[in-house]
């Protein structure tokens, strides 16, 4: 499989898999906003992947696959927890970014390990 579209399926997977599992936090407004936290979780790992699956066709390494899905995953874990800097809105740092960040790593490493590039074809 190629290494974007493995980090696109990787990402949206793990994604819907991250926005879901907001549900066994124990805060009110989670409950109200679920549907939109499993949307924001499923684009923001379909980025995730899709960028770290284009990195892993640039450079082949892994250490560095590992660290850049985990730096991307980060940011964007960082963008939608900080949430436009509303002083009004909680804003869940920890329970955001750490499994964004653990879905960058994880897909960082499997774009690098278990992707393919695409073979040129024999003249």
């Amino acid at each position: 499989m190629p290494k974007p579209l493995l980090g696109l399926l990787l990402g949206a997977g793990l994604g819907l898999i991250d926005g879901v599992s907001a549900l066994l936090y124990p805060y009110p407004d989670v409950r109200e906003q679920i549907i939109g936290i499993i949307i924001g979780s499923t684009f923001k790992g379909l980025v995730t992947g899709v960028t770290a699956g284009f990195f892993a066709t640039r450079l082949q390494s892994l250490p560095l696959g590992i660290v850049f899905g985990l730096i991307v995953g980060l940011a964007l874990s960082w963008l939608v927890a900080w949430g436009g800097g509303d002083p009004n809105v909680p804003h869940y740092y920890f329970e955001i970014m750490l499994p964004g960040t653990a879905l960058g790593a994880i897909v960082g490493f499997a774009t690098q390990r278990y992707g393919h590039l695409k073979s040129k074809p024999a003249a």
